[in-house]
């Protein structure tokens, strides 16, 4: 009894001890994870976030008469717009731009106006004025030549000396009855001419008011069309909203996409943007569906770069057609683009998060039993690994972790730091010198074509 005892007491203790021996001889340290270099294909993707966007879209636009010049009214505020994501019908109400601005205008106009009218008025007053106290002088003039007339024929029974002075009086009157007629024309003229210009004034700001009521009456803004509301986006992301200003110069206010054409469009720092040409495939994400795989193709790259906010760094755009069509998409998602940049065969490439970098350069812990640290020269990369043009080779075997004794670790590679350096340095004096050309060469001025040469290609092409 005794002897049974001790064995049930015994074998379990037994198994405990062996158990405990083995699981610690399969214990893996977290600390020493490490992996080889390998050669083989190499597929380059540049990864970038987008946004939806529809290929075609109808833009909800200012009213037309903002758009005339006569009307002085530059640009106006958004008082109110509509939640973006709406679906409208067409003629449904979207936006209201201010009001208060173009009552401004019409208050001025309508004073304007008033004035002019009065000046218009006092100018047909004083016009007939003038020309009636010139009608009078004309009058006086008539019976002073008649009253000359009379002496004359009186002075034939005078001496010689009073015939001829009756004679020259009477010259004198006829000239200044010319003269006075004469005058009156060219008064007349002006002064119609005054009148006309004070009225033309009147009728400009006459029809400048009922434009500025036409445009009053059209501020409030309707949907072309049905769909769903988007708001406008400048490229560098300033979006149209409730207080924007729009005008002739930045006429959209909204737009409705056409949901059934969709593209991504991306923006492409410029030191990947070399690799990106059109026609390369893309695989797409969507942020609020994170189980959908889409794809795609790149359908343009902008050759412009763009000032990115607030940095120094140049973004290229991009646009990614989305090929098939999903219900569940709407305007302005975020999206994931994978865009595939090439392949490329019998490459040396190791996983990215063997990669370590300081300020100045890349480096790997190269070995397993005594690591340093190695200086590598990277080339493109993917999700998961990056290619490796000088540094490492085939079989090399790297770690993922950071040794306890990084900082005592030897530095190797000095010699392909330089090298890197020495080609940053190359392509800049390279990109420096093509700029001085640039602005050196001067256009070669276009070659005159003779009569003969005309006549000559005229022929031909018929």
């Amino acid at each position: 009894m005794n002897t049974k005892r001790i064995l049930y007491i015994a074998i379990p203790v037994l198994l405990v001890i062996v158990l405990y021996f083995s699981f610690r001889k399969g214990e893996t340290d977290l600390s020493q994870i490490t992996v080889s270099v390998q050669r083989g294909t190499f597929n380059a993707v540049i990864f970038s976030s987008g946004q939806l966007e529809s290929e075609k879209s109808e833009s909800i636009n200012i009213p037309e008469k903002l758009k005339d010049r006569n009307l002085r009214i530059y640009e106006l505020t958004i008082t109110h717009l509509i939640e973006e994501g709406t679906l409208v019908d067409s003629g449904d109400y979207v936006a209201t731009l201010d009001h208060t601005a173009v009552e401004e205008q019409i208050k001025l106009a309508q004073d304007e106006m008033d004035k002019l009218f009065t000046e218009y008025e006092d100018s047909k007053i004083d016009s007939n004025l003038n020309l009636s106290n010139q009608r009078d002088v004309i009058v006086n003039s008539h019976l002073d030549l008649a009253e000359k007339k009379i002496i004359m024929e009186e002075s034939v029974y005078e001496s010689p000396s009073i015939q001829k002075k009756a004679s020259m009086d009477l010259d004198k009157a006829k000239r200044k009855l010319e003269q006075e007629q004469k005058a009156y024309g060219l008064k007349k003229k002006q002064e119609v001419n005054r009148v006309d210009r004070r009225y033309i004034s009147y009728r400009q700001i006459l029809e400048r008011s009922e434009e500025l009521q036409k445009l009053f009456n059209s501020l409030e803004i309707t949907a072309p069309k049905a769909g769903i509301l988007t708001y406008f986006k400048f490229p560098w992301g300033e979006i149209i909203k409730t207080g924007s200003k729009v005008g002739p110069y930045n006429s959209v206010i909204a737009t409705i996409p056409e949901m059934t054409n969709l593209i991504s469009r991306t923006y492409i720092n410029e030191i990947d943007i070399s690799k990106v040409k059109v026609g390369q495939n893309v695989k797409i994400g969507i942020d609020a569906f994170p189980d959908k795989q889409l794809s795609g193709q790149v359908t343009s790259v902008a050759n412009i770069g763009q000032a990115m906010p607030n940095s120094d760094a140049k973004v290229f755009e991009v646009k990614i057609k989305i090929f098939g069509k999903d219900t569940q998409l709407k305007p302005s998602m975020t999206t994931s683009n994978a865009i595939e940049a090439g392949t490329f065969a019998d490459t040396v490439m190791v996983l990215t998060d063997a990669i370590f970098e300081n300020d100045s350069m890349k480096f790997v812990y190269l070995g397993k039993e005594d690591p340093v640290k190695q200086i590598v020269w990277l080339g493109d990369e993917n999700e998961n690994n990056v290619v490796v043009k000088k540094g490492l080779k085939e079989g090399d075997v790297v770690w993922l972790t950071e040794p306890e004794n990084a900082e005592a670790l030897k530095l190797t590679g000095s010699e392909i730091y330089n090298e890197i350096l020495k080609e940053k340095e190359e392509k800049r004096i390279l990109a420096e010198k093509e700029r001085e050309e640039m602005l050196i060469k001067k256009p070669e001025p276009l070659p005159v074509a003779l009569p003969n040469q005309v006549n000559q290609r005229i022929n031909q092409a018929r």
